[in-house]
């Protein structure tokens, strides 16, 4: 059953040094305020889970708080690397980070099987890839029906999943609207769940019904954060500030600038801030 909370609460409720947690959203309601709780709360150890890794977990391991990263692709969409991530993987600054990498149809499998309470995702894939070669966890299995040769990997199952959506009802449902990615998948599968929104309404009368993505009992903890999934976008309240992505390129190459921009945009901010960096991107689609 949803509960309402503070973003700091809901954080500080669901999410524990050493748990597995999955921010997950496609280029769109990815959910930016809840990083940054995370790291104003100083959570560390965590194995972190996402398909497409990109700026929020680059602030996430370059203040330390990642020991492991379970991804497929990584990169600073439309302008390039990660450079904390990279610092991370090659000279163990600010820590050491392990790799799994899979493909992402591999971790949409995981995910579904996550969500489905299944062991392991099997399905046609990695054939003349060479990831299994450095990834132990892909696995072959031959169907016994066909004797088909299939791909098979682990399911995902994240201690905590944090997504950002649209709206939430007083019940705590949840409705998102445009692209999705495997935000429903990753609740789905998770013990817990927190749910960042733009606004909370009475219902969701004169919507379609199949935007409810999420009923009320399958969510842990909603959260209003308008602005919440800034610099990527909502769609029908805020484009994607893609000066941001540019700068982060440069913010993110020196270490000192790094940290003094989490430092003032991040531990002196809270979660009201976003509200103001979106001011002007309303109705940028």
């Amino acid at each position: 059953m949803a509960q309402f909370q503070s973003l700091e609460a809901a954080v500080a409720d669901n999410l524990s040094p050493g748990d597995s947690a999955a921010f997950e959203g496609f280029t769109h309601l990815i959910p930016h305020a809840a990083a940054h709780e995370v790291i104003r709360q100083g959570i560390g150890d965590l194995t972190l889970i996402r398909m497409t890794p990109d700026i929020i977990y680059d602030q996430l391991i370059g203040c330390g708080l990642a020991r492991k990263l379970v991804f497929s692709y990584a990169g600073n969409p439309g302008v390039g690397l990660l450079r904390r991530l990279r610092d991370a993987v090659e000279n163990g600054v600010p820590r050491p980070l392990a790799l799994e990498e899979h493909s992402h149809a591999a971790m949409a499998n995981a995910y579904e099987a996550g969500a489905a309470g299944l062991p392991v995702a099997i399905f046609r894939g990695y054939k003349g890839a060479g990831l299994k070669d450095v990834n132990p966890n892909i696995k072959s299995v031959t169907c016994p029906f066909t004797g088909e040769e299939l791909a098979a990997v682990p399911a995902i199952r994240p201690d905590v999943a944090f997504i950002h959506a649209q709206k939430a009802d007083r019940k705590g449902n949840v409705l998102i609207e445009g692209i999705l990615g495997v935000q429903k998948e990753a609740v789905l599968a998770a013990k817990r769940s927190v749910v960042t929104v733009e606004e909370i309404v009475e219902d969701f009368g004169g919507l379609h019904p199949n935007l409810t993505i999420l009923p009320h009992w399958t969510v842990t903890s909603v959260v209003v954060v308008p602005g919440g999934a800034h610099p990527s976008y909502t769609r029908g309240y805020y484009g994607r500030d893609n000066a941001a992505y540019l700068d982060w390129d440069e913010i993110a190459a020196d270490i000192d600038r790094f940290r003094a921009w989490i430092d003032t945009h991040v531990m002196a901010c809270g979660p009201d801030v976003f509200a103001e960096r979106v001011a002007g991107l309303r109705g940028a689609m």
